[in-house]
């Protein structure tokens, strides 16, 4: 998938809840607010996953791009 379509289908997440991994292995969860080419991300009430049943709050935060592995889009319904 290109760049640009990447961008595009992100552009649909936001104002989602998406999971976003981190290098190191850190996961974030958070509401897509805003994103651009280099996939820096804007995430508001954002959270920390820390295991099943904790997280901790961080509030609105940015993610600098390169140290982004993935982002995982809410479901869509068909």
């Amino acid at each position: 998938m290109s760049k640009s379509k990447l961008l595009e289908f992100l552009q649909k997440s936001l104002d989602s809840v998406v999971l976003v991994k981190l290098k190191g292995g850190k996961e974030l969860r958070g509401k897509l607010r805003g994103l651009d080419m280099h996939m820096n991300l804007i995430l508001d009430e954002a959270e920390v996953i820390i295991d099943d049943k904790n997280s901790q709050k961080l509030g609105t935060i940015i993610v600098r791009g390169d140290n982004v592995v993935l982002i995982s889009p809410p479901a869509t319904k068909e």
